[in-house]
C-alpha cells in the first residue's frame, strides 16, 4: 500500500509538470485515482474511448478528438493514464450531462506485446469510468495496436452484463491476423495469408486463434463495427497488409449489428497518417455521432 501511494503521488507530480495536454493546462482539472474513486457525476450519453498504437501515446488521438470538438460533437474530453501495473488515473472531469464525452486513453507501457494485457488495461479503464460516472454504454476507437484493446476487452467482458456494453467500434489499420516483419511468432502474419469469403485466414497464428473467441462473446446484433484501412498501393498501408486488417470480418461480422469496411487511398492513407487524415475524421464523426 505504501508503494502504491508513493507511485500515485509520483504520477500526479509528473502529470502536473508535463504541461503536454490541454487538460493539464486547465486550472480546474481534476486527477482521480481509480482505486479511490467515488461516483460523483452521472453521464447519460455514451462515452467514446480512443486507444493509440504501439510505441505511441494519446497525442496520436488528439487530431481525431480535436476534429470532433471542432464539429461541435463534444467539449468534454478527459484522459485515462494507464500505468504498466494496470492502475488507472483519470485526468480531468466530465461535467454533469456531458455531451458525447471522450476519453483519450494513454498506455504508459506502449510496447506491451502480451495482447491479453491490453484487454486488462482496457477493462480497468472502463471500470474506472463506470465507478466515477455510472456509465452503462461505450464506444471504442482503436488505431493499430489499439485495436487489440477492443478485441481483448470483448474477449474478457463481452458476456458480462455488469460491464458497460459496447455500442460502436471503429478499427483503424488493425493487424488482427499478424504483422509481416520481425515480431514474435505468435503475432507474426503467416506467409501466404489469404482470406475466404467470410474473412477467415487460411493460416492462423496463436494470437488470432485467441481472438477467435470473440465469435462467441460478442452480443448478437448489438455492436456496429466500422473497419478503416489504408491502401497506399500494393494492398498495404505501408506497415500492415490489408489482408490482416480485413481478417476482422471473420471475428465480428457474424454477430455484429452491422459491419462495414472503408478504404482510404493516397499519402494520408499510410499507417501512421490515418489517425490524422481529415477524410478519416469525417467518416469517424459520421459513424459515431451522426444519426
Amino acid at each position: 500500500m505504501k508503494k502504491r501511494i508513493i507511485f500515485s503521488f509520483s504520477l500526479i507530480v509528473i502529470l502536473l509538470l508535463t504541461g503536454c495536454s490541454r487538460l493539464n493546462n486547465d486550472k480546474n482539472k481534476t486527477i482521480i485515482s481509480s482505486e479511490k474513486v467515488v461516483r460523483q457525476t452521472k453521464i447519460t450519453s455514451t462515452p467514446t474511448l480512443f486507444f493509440h498504437g504501439g510505441g505511441s501515446s494519446y497525442h496520436a488521438e488528439e487530431h481525431m478528438v480535436q476534429a470532433a470538438e471542432r464539429a461541435g460533437v463534444t467539449h468534454s474530453v478527459i484522459r485515462a493514464e494507464v500505468a504498466p501495473s494496470g492502475n488507472v488515473t483519470l485526468v480531468g472531469r466530465w461535467k454533469k450531462n456531458a455531451k458525447n464525452p471522450i476519453v483519450e486513453v494513454n498506455y504508459q507501457n506502449n510496447r506491451q506485446l502480451n495482447f491479453r494485457e491490453h484487454g486488462v488495461y482496457a477493462t480497468n479503464v472502463v471500470r474506472a469510468l463506470q465507478r466515477q460516472y455510472g456509465i452503462t454504454k461505450i464506444n471504442m476507437v482503436g488505431h493499430s495496436l489499439g485495436n487489440i484493446s477492443i478485441i481483448y476487452y470483448m474477449l474478457l467482458n463481452g458476456r458480462n452484463k455488469k460491464m458497460p456494453q459496447l455500442q460502436k467500434q471503429v478499427d483503424m489499420a488493425g493487424h488482427f491476423a499478424g504483422l509481416n516483419f520481425d515480431v514474435p511468432a505468435d503475432i507474426r502474419q503467416p506467409d501466404g495469408l489469404k482470406l475466404n469469403k467470410d474473412g477467415k485466414p487460411n493460416k492462423i497464428n496463436a494470437t488470432y486463434r485467441q481472438m477467435m473467441g470473440v465469435r462467441k462473446t460478442y452480443p448478437k446484433n448489438k455492436v456496429r463495427v466500422l473497419n478503416i484501412i489504408g491502401d497506399i498501393g500494393g494492398h498495404t498501408d505501408g506497415t500492415v497488409p490489408n489482408v490482416s486488417s480485413l481478417s476482422l470480418k471473420y471475428l465480428v461480422a457474424k454477430r455484429a449489428k452491422s459491419y462495414r469496411v472503408v478504404t482510404f487511398h493516397g499519402k494520408l492513407a499510410r499507417h501512421s497518417k490515418l489517425h490524422s487524415n481529415p477524410a478519416v475524421d469525417k467518416t469517424l464523426i459520421k459513424f459515431l455521432w451522426n444519426k
